[in-house]
């Protein structure tokens, strides 16, 4: 894909983040249409720089306020290769009629990227199978399988979903291709059970695909753990916002929960969270038992679809500021 733009027109500013991590290929189509200035991170920016700026790109972990739209009188399109918007001010960006050019509203699109439901079933197996313990074990030298024998087939298993919307389903038609009984709690989708705790009174495995809001923070809660049959297994590859880690790692030690497996944590975006997330409870968990996985927010990460969603906004923002994207 390359722009079109006619070389008597000026390109429109761009403020682009590295903390991004683009792909090359999209840093240079980022240069086809836009006239880009980079900075590591939003804390780099300055007044006159955002006074100018045209195309913001809103990495996660930095919101874009009102206060931020504000200091950017010229801006026309709000840029994050995101399914969720939880970090832009869309009421600010609407009064404005600032595109916000995200993936939050593009269904058809996202319905071909299936990295995360793929990495949620693998999380599933890992865990309750403890692969990396076993796998660390028979390195170790000690090829015995009897210590690793896991309490039963996923096919006699019940795996209800919490949030059923696109990821929801992937993961629900791949459990059921294993003999699964899928049950889902989505106020916004009819056929389910009418509460999340009559959800986790009938699942063995409680998948969690939500999205983060006011509403849902601390949505599975002590409450709603405690009500799942001894011996669950627990997976977060939402947001950690939804679940009560306090919570989770008590039942996990006390034995209710067997496993768990997160790839989202609460506050993960906040600055200095990298720094001191080693010495956190939940880590320290990790490190010192077996019935824990962690992985740091991978969901989504294979080259096509970081490749594949970075293309789609650019081009998407490139069209809302009325730029040839067939070209």
């Amino acid at each position: 894909m390359t722009a079109s733009i006619s070389s008597q027109r000026r390109k429109p500013r761009a403020l682009y983040y590295s903390i991004l991590s683009y792909q090359p290929q999209n840093l240079s189509l980022l240069q086809d249409f836009f006239e880009v200035t980079t900075l590591p991170d939003p804390r780099m920016d300055t007044p006159n720089l955002l006074a100018s700026t045209q195309v913001l790109f809103a990495p996660l972990g930095f919101p874009v306020t009102a206060a931020r739209i504000a200091a950017c009188p010229q801006l026309r399109a709000i840029v994050s290769n995101t399914t969720g918007v939880p970090h832009i001010d869309m009421e600010a960006a609407s009064a404005r009629r600032i595109a916000v050019c995200a993936l939050h509203d593009e269904p058809a699109f996202l319905d071909t990227i299936t990295a995360t439901a793929e990495h949620t079933i693998g999380l599933m197996l890992a865990a309750w199978r403890r692969v990396p313990a076993a796998h660390a074990a028979a390195a170790a030298g000690h090829w015995d399988r009897r210590p690793w024998g896991a309490p039963s087939m996923f096919s006699r298993m019940r795996l209800g979903i919490v949030g059923f919307g696109r990821l929801g389903r992937k993961v629900a038609r791949v459990a059921e291709a294993m003999g699964m009984r899928v049950r889902y709690f989505d106020p916004h989708v009819p056929g389910g059970l009418g509460s999340l705790i009559e959800l986790a009174r009938e699942s063995d495995v409680l998948s969690l695909h939500a999205p983060a809001n006011s509403s849902t923070r601390g949505l599975v809660s002590r409450q709603i753990l405690e009500a799942l049959p001894s011996g669950a297994l627990v997976v977060n590859t939402a947001r950690g916002e939804l679940l009560d880690v306090g919570a989770l790692l008590d039942l996990l030690l006390s034995g209710h929960i067997r496993a768990a497996a997160l790839d989202t944590v609460d506050g993960e975006y906040d600055p200095g969270f990298g720094s001191a997330f080693g010495s956190s409870r939940l880590a320290i968990y990790a490190r010192t038992h077996d019935n824990l996985l962690l992985t740091p927010h991978i969901g989504g990460s294979t080259l096509d679809a970081w490749n594949e969603t970075e293309q789609f906004v650019i081009a998407k923002a490139a069209r809302s500021l009325g730029l040839d994207t067939q070209a």
